[in-house]
């Protein structure tokens, strides 16, 4: 890659990272649900306007957008208000690349090789310092709601090979307008009318710079960025970028809000980001029940398609 690309593949990460640390803020100002709700009109509007139709069929843009926007963040932003600390939330949300690669082996055929097995083991052990770390430092429920997060990512990573949108972009802001409504109903239903409309009578600059943020900054410039270099670079070289998420999430969460990080959640994090490199990077085998046809190789959105599951479904960080 070239030096300005390497830059600006860093330059996300940091995005991303710093992104939970906004989050947490976020969770200040606004119930979790309602917040996810803003987060993703804000990015859909007026973008939506802008990308025209949808290059995929709907079923794709609505189970996306349930996993990725409803089920994903839903659950990641209650799991952040129930307690768990910004950074241990950048880097347990990285379990995805385990949950993609499982249900890649089921849903695409794609049988896990043995560098991919001992990435995933490798990261499963990451995960259960970081819970046994977290659950001596901060609450089980919220652990628990940013792992089932994390799967739900996983979900969503599939059906977008599935889908294997031409236009990420496009894609990306037709399944943000897919949460809206949901989150929000969910937010009148579980957070309550007077909490909703609280937060918003109270917004203030502050509030709004956090839903600038988490909209325009992490949804549409680090998208939109990081398929840019998804499409001119070949995913292996531009997915393990994404492992430096973590490390920019708790650096910036002890800079920012003053989270100590423990030794067992450093070791937590070397096991993790280890494991997901691993079985990010890692070629699947897939498994062939008729004989093999040799077609041309295809490309969509800048991602092979023999390239691994977890470095293919490279959408967003929260």
């Amino acid at each position: 890659m070239r030096p300005v690309h390497t830059a600006l593949a860093v330059l996300i990460a940091a995005v991303w990272g710093f992104n939970f640390v906004v989050i947490e803020i976020g969770l200040g100002h606004f119930p979790p649900l309602l917040l996810s709700a803003l987060r993703f009109l804000v990015a859909a509007v007026p973008a939506v306007f802008f990308v025209g139709r949808p290059t995929v069929a709907w079923k794709w843009i609505l189970g996306v957008g349930a996993a990725l926007g409803i089920a994903k963040f839903g659950l990641l932003f209650t799991g952040m208000d129930a307690g768990m600390p910004a950074g241990l939330s950048s880097l347990v949300l990285q379990i995805q690349a385990v949950f993609t690669a499982v249900l890649a082996s089921v849903v695409l055929r794609e049988r896990p090789g043995r560098v991919r097995l001992l990435g995933m083991g490798v990261a499963l052990a990451g995960i259960a310092v970081a819970a046994w770390d977290g659950g001596t430092s901060g609450p089980v429920l919220g652990f628990t709601l940013v792992v089932a997060a994390a799967a739900c990512w996983g979900v969503s990573n599939v059906l977008t090979r599935k889908a294997s949108p031409p236009d990420a972009m496009n894609f990306m802001v037709w399944v943000c307008t897919v949460p809206v409504l949901p989150l929000l109903a969910l937010s009148l239903l579980l957070e309550g009318p007077e909490r909703d409309l609280a937060a918003l009578r109270g917004l203030d600059w502050s509030g709004a710079a956090v839903i600038g943020y988490v909209a325009w900054v992490s949804t549409v410039f680090g998208f939109g960025a990081w398929s840019y270099l998804m499409r001119r670079y070949p995913a292996s070289s531009v997915a393990p970028f994404s492992l430096l998420v973590p490390v920019f999430g708790m650096s910036s969460a002890a800079l920012v809000l003053g989270e100590g990080i423990s030794g067992p959640r450093w070791v937590a994090a070397v096991l993790l980001v280890g494991g997901v490199a691993l079985t990010s990077l890692a070629p699947a085998r897939a498994v062939v029940r008729t004989p093999a046809v040799r077609t041309p190789a295809v490309r969509t959105a800048g991602v092979s398609a023999g390239s691994s599951p977890a470095a293919a479904a490279a959408s967003p960080a929260p």
